[in-house]
């Protein structure tokens, strides 16, 4: 085994990691596995099983489908390596975005049943508030953190907000809000120089204040799960520090909602507590690509399929 459990922490994606296909090679493998796929297809009454393995892809993508079946995959990964794997506890867990339910799961603070529901809910809430008051987010390409909060605030006016929503690794930052607000702020960027400005293709400000109209029905769909203490720490969006009771859990994953992923400050924190290997369990390997732009040194393991549970050995 080529982890140590008090260097090891594991990382759970967050929206954007999807793909038809995924999963279903860990399901057919490990029946370990196999039986959360069939959980969630109970719960919600229809496949979602089907849609992540055979799509479409225009209906994965709906975040109202994305959410659940990013977190579907997480959790049957990494409940298939706590099963093959029962002595090796990682020293940290943490999520980006989305990604942060996975880690509640995986750390024993949020059980399946529940999270698989609130990762839904949040889907649908998120979807409303992008109609009830459209934004967008656009990806900012070298400039650093002091300069973007800057430009972002020169971008902003009354009732147009433009903030950073995810740094997530130096020269890597996504920002959110208001389309004109988005538009000056893209256009600052490049004035500041940025390699470049992209505007994403989705209609919703996520981590913005824009995300205030569905905030009173998530904090009670939050408040409504049977959270607890985690096992394991988790490191939190909000504040980038551990996080070791169910409330600083259940007050971080509602503030995460209109607040800054902290991705950057996240991983700097694994590294200075002495973690020098990452696990991403999961939908693909994104936040092992922005782990390597901030501690290149680390080691990095993707595990969302067979084979990548054969190369832990």
């Amino acid at each position: 085994m080529k982890l140590n459990s008090h260097t090891t922490a594991f990382l759970f994606p967050g929206q954007g990691s999807q793909s038809v296909g995924m999963g279903k090679d860990l399901a057919a493998q490990y029946p370990v596995a196999r039986r959360f796929f069939d959980e969630a297809d109970a719960l919600f009454g229809f496949s979602l099983s089907q849609l992540m393995w055979e799509g479409p892809k225009e209906q994965l993508d709906e975040t109202v489908n994305t959410q659940p079946a990013l977190y579907l995959h997480s959790v049957a990964a990494w409940m298939t390596f706590t099963h093959l794997y029962p002595n090796l506890q990682p020293a940290t867990l943490a999520g980006h975005s989305l990604g942060e339910l996975s880690a509640l799961t995986a750390s024993g603070a949020l059980p399946f049943g529940d999270g698989l529901k609130l990762v839904r809910t949040r889907g649908e809430l998120m979807k409303r508030a992008g109609e009830v008051n459209p934004g967008g987010m656009a990806a900012i390409l070298g400039v650093d953190i002091p300069m973007l909060e800057k430009v972002c605030a020169e971008a902003s006016a009354a009732g147009e907000i433009v903030q950073v929503a995810n740094d997530n690794c130096p020269g890597q930052v996504v920002i959110s809000g208001h389309k004109s607000a988005l538009e000056r702020a893209m256009a600052g960027a490049k004035a500041a120089g940025a390699k470049r400005a992209v505007a994403l293709a989705v209609s919703i400000a996520a981590h913005s204040p824009l995300m205030d109209s569905i905030q009173p029905e998530w904090n009670a769909a939050v408040d409504a799960c049977a959270i607890t203490d985690p096992k394991i720490p988790v490191i939190g969006n909000v504040h980038a520090k551990p996080m070791t009771t169910a409330d600083e859990l259940r007050a971080d994953l509602k503030a995460q909602m209109q607040s800054r992923v902290r991705w950057t400050e996240s991983a700097r924190a694994m590294m200075g507590s002495g973690i020098q290997a990452y696990v991403e369990a999961g939908s693909g390997d994104v936040l092992l690509g922005l782990i390597k732009r901030i501690d290149s040194a680390a080691q990095r393991f993707p595990l969302g399929n067979p084979q990548d549970f054969s190369a832990l050995e």
